[in-house]
């Protein structure tokens, strides 16, 4: 990553996710724009002013309309309103009521939240939450992820609001709690002391919204807390404690202090754990002891004969107590099946719990039927399934059990970035020379923008901020995967989580909150493992008849054996003891229904995409969701920018030619002077050189030329007035454009320098080549060896760059890529990628520059290399932290990796259903006399969600195939070489 000074303190080190409220007006506060909102109703009937008149009138009339505006020309009203007063639908609602039509709202706001979603067990239950939510009226999008139960809303606030949406989700069957809102990204927790009655709280949330960049205050008046959603670029923690400080009125005295709420997903996390946990224990409690009496006692003569003694007519006291003992199990521990059933036949879809609910209920209901049958009859005798249910419920507990232990550790690499950052810093406060006077450890929840800390050999570095003094190195390992300290000096950015190794420097911050790298990196992780693979839809596709046909299946089953058992098609023998056809057939259907499981195949692609996203993460690599891994893992050709891709990016004058009687010096002023607005990294280049020789010519001033009409031609060079010249500074094809002459001498000497891969960049004053630049960038260590083995993964390399042939050509042959597309300008670029496309390739994008934005945009698969701008890194599909080309390879072997997961989790999952079935449809039963009793069924069933989520959590162990030593000083950390 380059170097950065203070131009770049407010840049955020990794573009915010998009997908938030709509933005503010400049200079509008948005805490004071929520206090009224505007809505546009297309309004059709208007005939005359009369009828506008009518329509003000009206609306004027409702609560919290503040005003009104209706053009009959345009056929629009325009509404001013108090969101706590009235809302949108209530006024489009009396516009009706008028006989007027209104079509949909216009300049819709959209506003985003996160909900934590309980109870989905399937990808049934996940699509059932997302179809509940795009009914509701003004929902927009919704996202729900299964494996991190979640979901993800876009809706228009004047429409509905979140505790519409979380009705709606409770509606459905599941519960649902906030995680989130998009429009209070940077949140404060605060617990309020010296506070004795709600007039306080009251006071003080007034205080603290008359505060600029305040957008949100929420007050818990009975614990005493209130939660702040704050512009840090205006205001701070601090600050806003001092706030509360100064509304006290003597006697009266306030102070807040941090509040740490309890981490909701962790909290909910172990209670799901505990909660299966305990329900498993006490459905053992009572299943074993069924168990024992029914196949277990029975067998020991002495000791079950017991169990044999008739209480009443034919009812044992083995059936009484099986009886007895499963009830519990079958409607107290087993309620959650009933509930879950309920809700989903509710919705018009079924889930694993309709078939638990189903097996069960036949199970236990039949059994009731023999012991009925039993009580009341002296002759008749039958066997029960008690211990059916029973064992049932317990397995599939125990499966749901371990299957939430094993989710929970799908997440374990998001968690570990999460506690990345350390709890306190030291806040240093400067005089006015800029010298420290005192220290102070606060919370690194406390730290603002411009704060100056104090970080020593061996802390973690709180927040991102820049070196302002001192040096040291930087083990940045957790958060970019880089595996050697990184030299750091004043100018350059340090990021959150990361640490100092052996030297003690002073930090000016810049981010804090969810701006830093580490907040945006868990942002980006959590909205990747929202997204839906397209491999998922297999899934989503079976799960939509799955459950029905299994139903089917069963229900055939039994009939085809109870059939066969009356007709005598098979020998009397093979029904075991004290059964008849009937039990026989009841328990092959009731096996058939609980030994299929559409969980595993719903769970096959979420686990496996959450593993990769925070295994990529971990190493550097941070993956934009399913839909980039699965692209990813078809890529045939690589297109590579040259500069800051292929090389390291700090190109440097290496060689000046003179080609009039101008001094060099007032040339490179010149040149530079041209060049100081430019952002290219051979205009840097320049600039640095004419720096380092005015100081060759004793001459210390930074001062570069004023210049006007300052112009970039993409992919030529630019060009300025500077000292009422016209100076033009780039390559031939510029000079072409200028019709500036080009002399046999100036050509020989282009040639001579682009054959030593060096970059021959033409000064030209008033139309006449004066003299020429020659740069050069060194190729990275690692980018022959990269080539290579992408080469020996069957994809092929392109370079595609806007330099010369003869220096794009010398690079390539350096490298290994034989296919060259040089002197393209960014369009160019694209148009290259849409070509290789018709043939029919897949093709990804390398890129680190604003110029590579359109192709990584164009490219099935764009990645954004060493962080590098904010454009490009909107545009990428993956996004790897580091500058190292080894990290190319690492994107595409890990979506290889993760694709050949799923499909082996799709194939145990498609496999187990499509041999287990028939097993408990009893096709083996005839030849072999192997019978899947419903209870053993159970236990398959939860084996197999539990069997695909370890099958996922195994690519916790993935290694990078290519891992490049590069040397200790390098020319990244080398201030020398720039």
């Amino acid at each position: 990553m380059e170097q950065n000074g203070e131009n770049h303190l407010k840049d955020p080190l990794l573009q915010a996710d998009g997908g938030g409220s709509g933005a503010s007006p400049a200079g509008a506060s948005p805490r004071k724009e929520r206090k009224t909102r505007k809505v546009m109703f297309n309004v059709r009937g208007i005939s005359c002013a009369s009828c506008a008149v009518s329509i003000e009138t009206v609306v004027a009339g409702l609560k919290g309309v503040e005003s009104v505006s209706v053009s009959p020309l345009q056929g629009q009203a325009v509404v001013q309103y108090r969101p706590e007063e009235a809302d949108a639908r209530t006024i489009k609602e009396a516009i009706e009521g008028l006989n007027f039509e209104v079509d949909e709202l216009q300049e819709q706001e959209i506003a985003v939240c996160r909900l934590r979603i309980k109870g989905m067990a399937c990808t049934s239950c996940s699509e059932s939450v997302e179809r509940a939510l795009q009914m509701v009226p003004g929902v927009k999008k919704a996202a729900v992820g299964l494996a991190l139960e979640e979901a993800k809303v876009h809706f228009d606030p004047n429409i509905t609001s979140r505790d519409l949406i979380i009705e709606a989700i409770e509606d459905a069957g599941f519960g649902a709690d906030l995680i989130s809102s998009g429009d209070d990204v940077n949140k404060v927790h605060l617990k309020l002391e010296g506070v004795s009655s709600p007039e306080d709280i009251k006071l003080i949330q007034s205080r603290l919204e008359s505060v600029e960049g305040v957008n949100n205050v929420e007050c818990d008046t009975a614990g005493q807390t209130i939660i702040v959603a704050y512009d840090p670029d205006v205001t701070g923690p601090r600050l806003l404690i001092q706030c509360i400080q100064d509304a006290a009125q003597p006697p009266k005295y306030f102070n807040a202090s941090l509040y740490s709420p309890p981490k909701q997903r962790e909290a909910e996390r172990h209670h799901e754990i505990r909660n299966y946990r305990n329900q498993f224990l006490w459905s053992c409690l009572f299943s074993v002891p069924v168990f024992m009496f029914s196949m277990v006692l029975p067998m020991i003569s002495p000791f079950g004969d017991w169990l044999f003694y008739k209480v009443c007519n034919n009812m044992t006291i083995g059936m009484l107590l099986r009886w007895l003992l499963c009830s519990p199990v079958q409607f107290i521990i087993g309620w959650r099946f009933y509930v879950g059933a309920y809700h989903a036949l509710k919705r018009g879809y079924s889930n694993m719990d309709v078939l638990v609910a189903l097996g069960t209920n036949a199970a236990y209901f039949y059994s009731v039927y023999i012991v009925l049958k039993a009580l009341t009859s002296e002759s008749f005798e039958g066997q029960d399934f008690f211990e059916t249910s029973a064992m049932l419920i317990s397995f599939i507990l125990l499966g749901k059990y371990l299957e939430v232990v094993a989710k929970g550790k799908t997440s374990d690499a998001l968690s570990k970035l999460t506690e990345l950052a350390p709890e306190t810093a030291c806040l240093l406060t400067l005089d006015k020379d800029g010298n420290a006077i005192s220290e102070t450890e606060i919370s690194t929840q406390l730290l603002q923008r411009n704060d100056v800390i104090k970080i020593v050999p061996g802390e973690k570095v709180p927040v991102d901020g820049v070196v302002i003094k001192g040096q040291s190195h930087v083990n940045e390992s957790m958060i970019t995967g880089e595996a050697r300290p990184i030299a750091k000096k004043p100018g350059d950015k340090v990021i959150g989580g990361t640490v100092n190794d052996n030297g003690c420097i002073i930090v000016k911050v810049t981010h804090v909150g969810s701006e830093t790298a580490l907040s945006q990196i868990v942002q980006l992780v959590e909205a990747a493992q929202l997204a839906r693979a397209p491999v998922q839809k297999l899934a989503d596709r079976i799960s939509r008849f799955f459950v029905p046909t299994v139903v089917v299946a069963a229900f055939l089953t039994w009939l085809g054996w109870f059939v066969a058992g009356q007709f005598d098609i098979y020998p009397r023998e093979w029904i075991p003891k004290a059964m008849d056809s009937f039990e026989l057939a009841l328990q092959f259907g009731i096996s058939v229904l609980v030994v299929a499981c559409p969980c595993a195949l719903g769970l096959a692609t979420p686990t496996a995409v959450m593993v990769a996203t925070g295994k990529g993460a971990s190493q550097g690599v941070l993956i934009k969701g399913g839909n980039a891994l699965e692209k990813a893992h078809k890529v045939k050709a690589i297109i590579f920018d040259k500069t800051g891709t292929l090389t390291v990016g700090k190109p440097s004058v290496v060689q000046t030619k003179v080609f009039s009687k101008i001094p060099l010096l007032d040339l490179c002023d010149l040149a530079a002077g041209a060049e100081a607005n430019s952002e290219h990294p051979l205009s840097k280049a320049i600039v640095e050189y004419t720096k380092k020789l005015r100081e060759q010519y004793g001459s210390h001033s930074d001062h570069m030329m004023e210049s006007k009409d300052f112009e970039v031609h993409p992919g030529a060079g630019v060009s300025a007035n500077v000292e009422g010249k016209l100076v033009l500074v780039g390559n031939k094809r510029l000079m072409q454009e200028f019709e500036v002459p080009i002399s046999s001498e100036v050509e020989g000497h282009m040639s001579e320098t682009e054959e030593l891969a060096r970059t021959c960049v033409l000064v030209a004053i008033d139309r006449t080549i004066c003299g020429a630049l020659a740069v050069s960038d060194p190729l990275k260590p690692e980018a022959g060896r990269a080539i290579s083995y992408l080469s020996s993964m069957g994809i092929s390399s392109i370079m595609v760059t806007g330099d010369n042939w003869a220096t794009a050509k010398s690079i390539a042959k350096e490298v290994g890529i034989g296919t060259v597309f040089a002197e393209i300008d960014p369009v160019g670029k694209a148009e290259k990628i849409k070509d290789l496309q018709m043939k029919g390739l897949t093709v990804a994008m390398v890129g680190d520059g604003i110029n590579d934005s359109p192709a990584l945009a164009a490219a099935d698969v764009g990645l954004a290399i060493g962080a590098g701008t904010d454009v490009a890194i909107e545009a990428a599909d993956i996004v790897l932290m580091r500058s190292s080309l080894e990290d190319v390879i690492t994107a595409i072997d890990l979506s290889r990796k993760t694709l050949s997961r799923i499909r082996l989790n799709y194939v145990w999952a498609l496999g187990y259903n499509v041999l287990g079935m028939p097993v408990a449809a009893g096709v083996l039963f005839p030849f072999t006399g192997i019978r899947l009793p419903p209870w053993l069924a159970g236990a398959c069933m939860a084996a197999s969600s539990v069997s695909v989520v370890c099958s996922s959590l195994l690519l916790q162990l993935y290694k990078k195939p290519l891992h490049v030593e590069e040397v200790a000083a390098g020319p990244k950390n080398d201030p020398d070489l720039v």
